[in-house]
C-alpha cells in the first residue's frame, strides 16, 4: 500500500478548518478503506494567532495520521508549504490550500494520474469562482507576461494544488532559495508532468489573506526568479530615449535654421523631457535593486522557517 502526504499551509483559518478536515478525511479514509493508499495529513500553522493552532492540535489528537507543524511566526505561504514538504514521508506529496477553494474530492484523480506514470500532476484552473475581476484579470496577465519573458514555460492558471512523486519532492527539498516560487521551481525541474483541469470553488468562509501587496511581491518573486530580461529594459529604454533625443535635437536645430526661434524657448518641453528620463532611470534602478535584494537575501543563508512546535512526528528536524 502506497502512502500519500497531504501538506496544507494554514493562516487564520479557524472558520474553515473543521469542515476542511471533514472533507479531506472522508476522501482519504475512503481511499484507505479501499486499500488504495495510506496517508498522513500535515498542517503547517504559519504564525496564525487565532484559534487555528488550537483546532489543529485537537484534530491531531483525534487522528494519529494528522501532523501539525507550528512555525515561530508568519514566514509566508511558500515557506509554509516548504516546511510541510520537508517533513513529508509519503511515496508522493500533495499540496493544497486550506480554504476549500481546491476541492479535496479531486485527490483520487490526482492519485490515479500519478499511478498511471506521471511524476507531477498539477491542478489547472478553468474557472475561478468567488474572485474579483481585478484578481482574475491580473492573474491571467501575469502568468502570460511571465512566460513571455522567461525561457522556462510555466503552466498558466496553475496554483499550488499539486501532487509530486517522491523523487520530485526530494529534489525540491534541495532547492533552498529564499524568495520561493514553488510552481516555477517544479516546472524548472522537469520530470513527467500533466495537468488536471478543474473548476476552483469560492472560499468556504472568511476572507482571503492574499492582499494586493502580497500579490505584487509574489509576482516579483516569480518574475525575478525565472527571468533576467527585465535587466535589459534599461538598455532598451536608454537606446530608445537616446534616439528620440537625437531626433528631437535635430528637429530643434532644423526649426531654428528655418527661423522659428520659439522652438527653443519653451520650458514645458524641457521639464517633460527631464521628468520622463528621470522616471526611466528610477525604473531601471528599481529593477536592478530587485535582483540585488535577492542576492542579499541569499547570502545571509538564513533558514526558510523556524519551528515552534511539532505534533505527531516521531522525529522533527
Amino acid at each position: 500500500m502506497k502512502k500519500i502526504s497531504v501538506v496544507v499551509p494554514v493562516y487564520f483559518e479557524e472558520l474553515i478548518l473543521n469542515e476542511f478536515y471533514k472533507r479531506v478525511f472522508d476522501v482519504l479514509n475512503s481511499l484507505k478503506n479501499a486499500q488504495v493508499i495510506d496517508y498522513e495529513l500535515i498542517f503547517v500553522n504559519d504564525g496564525s494567532t487565532d484559534r487555528s493552532g488550537e483546532i489543529l492540535i485537537s484534530l491531531s489528537k483525534q487522528n494519529v495520521r494528522v501532523r501539525v507543524i507550528e512555525l515561530s511566526r508568519n514566514f509566508g505561504h511558500q515557506n509554509a508549504i516548504t516546511a510541510g514538504i520537508d517533513h513529508a514521508s509519503g511515496d508522493c506529496v500533495l499540496t493544497m490550500d486550506g480554504d476549500l477553494q481546491d476541492p479535496p474530492e479531486l485527490i483520487g484523480k490526482f492519485i490515479s494520474l500519478w499511478e498511471s506514470g506521471y511524476q507531477v500532476v498539477y491542478g489547472q484552473r478553468i474557472k475561478r469562482d468567488g474572485e474579483s475581476i481585478f484578481k482574475l484579470v491580473t492573474a491571467k496577465i501575469f502568468y502570460r507576461f511571465l512566460n513571455s519573458l522567461s525561457d522556462l514555460k510555466i503552466p498558466v492558471d496553475v496554483g499550488d494544488f499539486r501532487l509530486m512523486d517522491r523523487v520530485v519532492y526530494e529534489n525540491l527539498r534541495c532547492l533552498r532559495e529564499q524568495d520561493r516560487y514553488i510552481r516555477g521551481l517544479v516546472a524548472w525541474m522537469g520530470f513527467n508532468q500533466v495537468a488536471l483541469l478543474y473548476e476552483r470553488d469560492s472560499r468556504y468562509a472568511g476572507e482571503t489573506k492574499f492582499s494586493i501587496k502580497k500579490m505584487f511581491h509574489f509576482a516579483m518573486d516569480g518574475l525575478t526568479s525565472f527571468s533576467v530580461k527585465p535587466l535589459y529594459f534599461s538598455i532598451y529604454f536608454g537606446f530608445l530615449i537616446s534616439t528620440l533625443a537625437l531626433l528631437w535635437g535635430l528637429a530643434i536645430v532644423f526649426s531654428a535654421l528655418m527661423g522659428n526661434s520659439s522652438a527653443v524657448s519653451g520650458w514645458p518641453s524641457i521639464m517633460v523631457s527631464v521628468l520622463f528620463i528621470g522616471g526611466i532611470q528610477l525604473l531601471s534602478v528599481g529593477i536592478l535593486g530587485q535582483y540585488i535584494a535577492r542576492i542579499f537575501s541569499g547570502t545571509k543563508s538564513r533558514p526558510l522557517y523556524l519551528i515552534k512546535n511539532a505534533v505527531g512526528f516521531e522525529n522533527i528536524k
